[in-house]
């Protein structure tokens, strides 16, 4: 690197104003949020950068990560137990994976925070918010799979699986429900779905939605952003209310924070189209899971796909399980060996900008949570 190059000795300086760094020169949200940086003379620095976790990278990862960039070597301690874990936070310049704000005073010369996930909520605390240590998260990576499966939990209920044939497979029967003219399937084509939350899992649903399966999509977001061409209306959160009876399909996409929490009440549920779904894909404290119950048993909605719940896994006495016409998966919507490579691939992408000065990829607004 040249002498005009950045530092990334300079990066904390700006980095920590994640909350003032999401929002772009026309006050729009931008489809990555970035930390902005300063322009620097020093020269680069040639100790290497050392990232200390307790994560335990495969071999190709590391070597991904290490060649990422050559303007700094990159060392990966790699620790065993917590306790070993606190002894290195001395020599950490990057920490990946979860650090409690209690520990920020082992780490004297920490600058930043790559968070092993997407949600904030069991992460950040007044701690880490009066910190100056920038935090970066994973939002985006796993929307891939979890659109997938908001699909296909869509789809099981529409198309009567969940309720007409998985109980006659396991009786190891087999005879079509209603008619050809019967409202016992649904196509999803020129249905309205409403989405809370158009960051990443929100924005690929509803483009799988409107491009897959020809569906008008409605959204609410909290902040402004520009609206995407698949989405027909995109509004501020005061218009949710406004737009849950309008919609066929509900879906709950926001992160967990104070404000969403217990959103998707009995309220709501009460305010919804009896044809309509209600999708869960982000966080399960969003809902609240006995109103959902009554919602189902009583026909206010016609269905549910449940990705997450309020209390994971859900006892085995809940009456969710009573209902016929839920579908659920454990929360491992995300998974895949597809997503791995995409994690990998943004923190090695992620420890070049760092290197070099550049403004990171998915900084965290502390203030809002996420």
């Amino acid at each position: 690197m040249s002498e005009n190059s950045l530092s990334r000795r300079i990066f904390v300086t700006a980095a920590g104003v994640a909350p003032a760094a999401a929002q772009s020169v026309s006050g729009t949200r931008q489809p990555v949020v970035t930390a902005t940086y300063l322009q620097s003379n020093v020269k680069a620095q040639q100790d290497p950068l050392k990232i200390v976790t307790m994560y335990q990278f495969e071999p190709h990862e590391v070597s991904t990560i290490q060649a990422a960039t050559k303007a700094a070597k990159v060392e990966i301690i790699h620790c065993a137990t917590r306790e070993e874990f606190r002894a290195k936070l001395k020599d950490a310049e990057v920490v990946y994976g979860d650090i409690k704000s209690a520990e920020l005073d082992l780490a004297p010369k920490l600058k930043w925070i790559q968070t092993g996930g997407a949600g904030m909520e069991g992460v950040l605390d007044d701690g880490h918010r009066k910190s100056p240590v920038v935090m970066t998260n994973y939002a985006r990576t796993f929307a891939h799979g979890i659109s997938e499966t908001a699909m296909g939990l869509l789809l099981a209920l529409t198309r009567g699986l969940v309720k007409y044939y998985m109980p006659q497979f396991y009786k190891h029967t087999m005879n079509p429900v209603g008619t050809v003219k019967s409202d016992h399937h649904v196509e999803l084509a020129g249905k309205t779905m409403g989405i809370v939350g158009m960051g990443g899992i929100g924005s690929m649903i509803a483009r799988r939605a409107h491009c897959g399966f020809d569906m008008r999509v409605v959204a609410t977001d909290a902040k402004p952003m520009p609206k995407p061409e698949y989405v027909a209306e995109l509004h501020d959160p005061s218009w949710f209310m406004e737009m849950v009876p309008q919609v066929d399909v509900l879906v709950a996409a926001a992160p967990h924070t104070k404000v969403t929490e217990g959103m998707f009440n009995e309220k709501v549920f009460r305010s919804m189209k009896k044809t309509a779904y209600f999708l869960a894909m982000s966080r399960g404290k969003l809902f609240d899971d006995m109103a959902l119950v009554k919602a189902l048993k009583g026909g206010w909605i016609a269905g549910a796909g449940l990705d997450v719940f309020p209390q994971e896994p859900p006892p085995s006495n809940h009456p969710i399980f009573e209902c016929e016409n839920v579908i659920m998966s454990a929360h491992t919507s995300g998974w895949s060996p597809d997503r791995q490579v995409r994690l990998i691939a943004l923190f090695a992408d992620n420890v070049r900008r760092y290197v070099e000065g550049q403004a990171l990829v998915n900084v965290v607004d502390k203030a809002a949570g996420y």
